[in-house]
């Protein structure tokens, strides 16, 4: 978090979020998280699987723990003057390897 600043500017104008549960801007961004930090909920990246870029969209597809659980980040980032502009993401809870019902699991690509 702190060189996020060099990623996305500081007003809320610069940043807008998909997600329905956090507002556009980096300040909203920051709150969030912190947020969530405070009560133990912290987003941790353990694996990054892949990273697609065409033109002005990145495309990021890891894997870690949210929430206490095991779970699949896919984070999709529009980019504009060298930094991101908009964001898109879901994140889903990876189940057991034994409740898969084929072999493919989440990063099977």
């Amino acid at each position: 978090m702190a060189k996020i600043g060099q990623f996305i500017g500081s007003e809320d104008t610069d940043y807008i979020q998909h997600n329905p549960n956090i507002g556009d801007g980096l300040n909203n961004l920051g709150n969030a998280l912190g947020e969530l930090a405070k009560m133990g909920m912290l987003m941790v990246v353990k694996t990054n699987h892949k990273v697609l870029g065409e033109g002005n969209f990145v495309l990021s597809i890891s894997e870690g723990t949210f929430m206490q659980q095991h779970v699949a980040f896919y984070d999709l980032f529009r980019v504009e003057n060298n930094m991101i502009v908009e964001h898109w993401d879901t994140i889903e809870t990876i189940p057991a390897k034994a409740d898969w019902k084929n072999s493919n699991g989440k990063f099977g690509f």
